[in-house]
This record gives C-alpha cells, structure tokens and sequence, in this order.
C-alpha cells in the first residue's frame, strides 16, 4: 500500500466514523485506494485481498461491508433478490446487470428519466430508488 492509498483509504474510514483496523484498512484499500469507484460482492473482495496475499477471511469481508453500508461509505445493490453487490459510489444513479458475466457497471444516470412513481400506501414514504438495466450481449 502506498503512503497515498493508506491516507485515502483512512480518510475514507474517518470520514464514517470508523476505526481503522488492519481487516477494514486492507479491505478500503482495496476498494477506495486507487481513488476509484468499485461494484464488488463479496466473494470478489475476498478473492482481491486474497490475490494481493492480505490475510481476511470470508467472514470478515462480509461482516466488513455490512459495516461500510451501515456507516454509509457503500450501498448494497441486489440482484435477483439472492447477488448483492456493494458500490462504493454513493450518488443517486442507475446500474447496468450484465448477466453473461454477472457484473454491475454504472449506467449514466443524466440519460434517466423517471416521470413518475406509483403512489406509496399511507404511512409509508419512499426510501430510494433502485434501477437495475438487466443486459445481455447479442
């Protein structure tokens, strides 16, 4: 990890009021250090740290994302209610599902036009809104 990664993915950890341990340094650098935005799941973060030879089990990747959702440095995207995967852009914007390689992309969310929405039950108000453009090649 370079001094410039290590401060980004620290930074990006302190912004959430996160402490920076040694699993959560290694998996924001992996995610963030680069300065980039990712989609993974968990299995591929899993399978980042374990091709860079950092020591994180599965169990820890997947209970460090949660806590990267909850202190609202990610958001979990589910596909097909069974395939999460986890953005670390954190604007309001669309994604493409390619099925032939199971991969999320970002779509270009200034090309989206929502003109309206069903009318929510009472007592109820809408949270957000998730667009997923299921794709396959042909």
């Amino acid at each position: 990890m370079t001094e410039t990664q290590t401060k980004r993915s620290a930074n990006w950890l302190a912004g959430a009021g996160l402490r920076p341990t040694r699993q959560r340094m290694t998996l924001a650098n992996l995610l963030v250090g680069d300065g980039n935005d990712r989609h993974v799941t968990a299995e591929s973060l899993f399978e980042a740290a374990t091709d860079a030879d950092e020591k994180v089990s599965l169990a820890t990747v997947y209970n460090t994302l949660r806590a990267f959702c909850d202190a609202g440095l990610m958001r979990e995207i589910t596909v097909d209610g069974a395939k999460s995967y986890f953005d670390t852009n954190m604007t309001d914007h669309p994604h493409f599902y390619w099925e032939d390689s199971a991969t999320l992309t970002d779509a270009p969310a200034e090309q989206l036009e929502i003109s309206k929405l069903p009318d929510v039950p009472e007592g109820a108000e809408i949270a957000s809104v998730d667009v997923v453009i299921r794709l396959r090649r042909n």
